[in-house]
């Protein structure tokens, strides 16, 4: 992968907001956790590229990227970043398909998608 600039990160996390909105709405909800993820990385390694001119590291550890780019969120927005990395694995390889989903009910999943738009939101001020 060569170097993708700042633009072409938000670019891409965009789409994927856009994607878990749609997964939402089709009560695709652990999918809709899942493209929140992939938005929150791509932003992170957006900022990644605009701070230090080069590549962003091959992670999916938001919470690593959020401390090498030492940009110290508030709380709140800090602790939906952490519970977004907690649930990327689980969602992307579920142990148990039936579990996962019964874990992310309509409104679990919208009060996380709520939370997200803040720290993307945030996270684009930075």
């Amino acid at each position: 992968m060569g170097y993708k600039p700042f633009e072409e990160w938000i670019a891409q996390a965009d789409y994927d907001m856009d994607t878990a909105q749609a997964m939402f709405e089709a009560g695709r909800y652990i999918y809709c956790i899942f493209m929140i993820h992939l938005s929150m990385e791509k932003t992170l390694k957006g900022l990644w590229s605009k701070n230090f001119k080069q590549d962003a590291p091959k992670t999916h550890d938001l919470i690593y990227l959020v401390n090498k780019l030492q940009i110290n969120p508030p709380e709140e927005i800090y602790n939906t970043i952490s519970e977004i990395d907690e649930v990327s694995v689980p969602t992307r390889y579920p142990e148990i398909l039936k579990t996962l989903i019964q874990g992310y009910p309509k409104e679990r999943t919208e009060n996380i998608f709520n939370k997200s738009k803040k720290v993307l939101g945030w996270l684009r001020i930075q």
